[in-house]
């Protein structure tokens, strides 16, 4: 016959979260993953955005896209940092305008800088969880809204959407 546990043997509230709080080294690593989420809208801020859309990576020293020029279509990323730039600036709608999954990505980013400082602070699993949380399905539908924005600049590159 099993005896009951004793109330001594029960761990306090407070013992378990202590247990479940990031070391140190996670919590630097979380830091850093914080302050270059921070640095990545930080540069974002400084560039000028493009009123064409496109073409704002030209200002770190990076060259034009070649797809444009070359097959008439924007890549995959184009308008990106685009995006950035006006998403950081607090320009929203613009942002979106640019490139739609560009603004998702400069939103999450800004997400992720905060939870991310807020746990190496606290020392809260919570970026944990939230990675956990991201299923399959996920991941499907990130790349279906990758494709829906491809889709969307190759429009407004080809004069839709005026």
């Amino acid at each position: 016959m099993r005896l009951p546990m004793s109330v001594a043997s029960i761990p306090s509230p407070s013992a378990t979260a202590r247990a479940a709080r990031l070391s140190p080294r996670e919590r630097l690593v979380i830091a850093a993953l914080s302050l270059s989420a921070i640095a990545l809208l930080a540069v974002a801020a400084w560039l000028d955005p493009s009123s064409g859309g496109m073409g704002t990576h030209t200002q770190l020293g990076i060259p034009a896209c070649s797809w444009p020029a070359t097959l008439g279509l924007p890549c995959p990323s184009c308008g990106m940092t685009t995006a950035f730039a006006f998403a950081a600036d607090g320009r929203f709608v613009e942002s979106a305008r640019a490139q739609p999954m560009g603004f998702i990505l400069a939103v999450a980013t800004a997400g992720l800088a905060v939870v991310a400082g807020y746990a190496a602070l606290t020392g809260s699993r919570m970026l944990g969880v939230i990675a956990s949380a991201m299923s399959g399905r996920f991941w499907w539908a990130l790349g279906a809204a990758v494709l829906l924005a491809w889709g969307y600049k190759i429009v407004v590159v080809r004069g839709g959407f005026s």
